[in-house]
């Protein structure tokens, strides 16, 4: 079976923008840099779904679909509110599942327990979690709201419900080097995930870490293309092997993007860390 995701807003907030944990969001958020042109608030899910399938259907015709809840905090909400949103999208034809964004402080034991009852159902369910670092020193920086411990508990949380996880890391975040980026795979290989999504961090316009970057861009790592590249080779290599990578790469409007700007599609980024990966195991071949 074919799987496609559709974007949805599903009008969440998130506890660092309405005052539960914290104001004005991670520093890094601007959430219209990857929404869809059919994912749009205005309308309802059911909506959003449709109008997503028209999108998709003359390029892959008998698609099923997964209702991917990406916009903010996807968890952060009474449960009545979180079922009747979850629900409407699992009504709309051939939607046979779905993927929920969310932030590890907004697991709950309800919200985990309603998951795997829609799975006993037959419904696919994954959980997105952003951790985006494992070091509290970057998480307090980008105003994130939680620590790497919440992000340890949840996926374990995750894990003994039974729940697929995936989790995002975002790679340059102010005041890290590359040592610690690489560091950070020792984590990842002792808990129980099933998917990683890796980020460049983009400074975009318009975000608090904007500003930052103006003023101090010597605490970013300046990254080129075969330099991230390199990096994400290197940090590939030393994740499990059962560990599958969904994401090398971040893409959003180019008139957007302060830095850094490689001019690259999606595809020709990663075609640029596959290189950088094979030359690595040839580099591991010969010296074994």
């Amino acid at each position: 079976m074919k799987l496609q995701k559709l974007m949805l807003d599903g009008g969440f907030s998130c506890p660092n923008r309405d005052g539960r944990v914290g104001t004005g969001g991670c520093t890094f958020c601007r959430t219209d840099a990857f929404n869809p042109s059919y994912c749009r608030l205005s309308t309802s899910i059911s909506e959003q779904l449709e109008a997503g399938k028209r999108f998709f259907a003359g390029k892959y015709p008998n698609m099923k679909y997964l209702a991917y809840f990406q916009a903010y905090s996807s968890t952060y909400a009474p449960m009545d509110v979180l079922r009747q949103r979850y629900e409407e999208a699992l009504s709309v034809e051939d939607v046979v599942g779905l993927v929920i964004g969310t932030r590890p402080d907004c697991i709950t034991d309800d919200v985990l327990q309603y998951l795997s009852e829609l799975q006993e159902k037959g419904y696919l369910v994954t959980l997105e979690l952003g951790v985006e670092s494992f070091y509290d020193k970057t998480l307090q920086r980008i105003n994130r709201g939680h620590s790497a411990q919440d992000s340890i508990t949840a996926i374990r949380q995750c894990a003994d419900a039974g729940i697929n996880t995936t989790i995002h890391l975002i790679l340059g975040l102010p005041g890290e080097t590359k040592d610690e980026l690489l560091a950070e795979t020792e984590i990842i290989n002792r808990l129980p995930i099933q998917s990683l999504k890796l980020h460049q961090l983009q400074i975009l316009k318009g975000t608090i870490i904007a500003h930052e970057y103006a003023e101090h861009p010597e605490d970013f790592l300046s990254m080129n293309i075969d330099e991230y590249a390199s990096l994400v080779a290197e940090f590939i290599s030393r994740i499990r092997k059962d560990i599958h990578i969904e994401r090398f790469a971040s893409s959003s409007p180019s008139d957007l993007i302060i830095a850094p700007r490689w001019g690259l599609k999606p595809s020709e980024v990663q075609q640029r860390i596959e290189e950088k990966l094979s030359l690595l195991d040839k580099t591991h071949a010969a010296t074994s």
